[in-house]
Formats: structure tokens, sequence, C-alpha cells
């Protein structure tokens, strides 16, 4: 019974989807000239590529980055010139300890 249920349901599921189709020519309606458009005519109205503005903000960025890692490296370099300077004071004997 539940065969039988399930092939009637199947099959009134495929009658309902045929059913919303339409049956209309399709060929006639879409011919090469209505369908496409040469490229030269499409490319008329389409806008310039801005790469201009892109690759200026490209470099713009690349610029800040640069900056900012020469700022960094420098900012290292006081660091360790510090740091070398403290290791040297703290090695030198400045002052013999009183016994």
């Amino acid at each position: 019974m539940k065969k039988f249920a399930l092939i009637a349901a199947a099959s009134s599921f495929a009658l309902a989807l045929a059913a919303c189709g339409k049956a209309d020519d399709a060929s006639a309606d879409a011919t090469a000239d209505n369908v496409e458009m040469p490229a030269d005519q499409a490319m008329a109205t389409a806008p310039d590529p801005a790469s201009d503005a892109v690759t200026t903000a490209a470099e713009e960025a690349t610029q800040q980055a640069e900056a900012a890692t020469e700022q960094t490296a420098e900012n290292a370099a006081d660091a360790a010139e510090a740091a070398v300077a403290d290791v040297q004071a703290a090695a030198s004997p400045t002052a013999s300890p009183a016994n």
C-alpha cells in the first residue's frame, strides 16, 4: 500500500511540474540580431576603468607601510643602543666595593 501511495504521489508531482511550463517556441524569440550585441557597441557605453585611482591608492599605501617599517626599525635601533649602553655601564667597575 505504501508503494502505491508513493508512486501515485510521485506521478502527481511530475504532472504538476510539467503543467507549470510553457509550450511557446523559444527559438523564434531569440535570434542573433536581438540576443547579442557587437563588442564595439557594448564597449562604447562602458565607463573607463579607474586604474589610475587604484594605482595611486596602492602607491600611497605602500609608501605609508614603508615609512611605518622604517620608523619601527629606527625605534628598534634606538632601543638596542640603549641596551648596549646599559650593559656597558653595568660591566664597567666605576666604584670599588668597600670592605
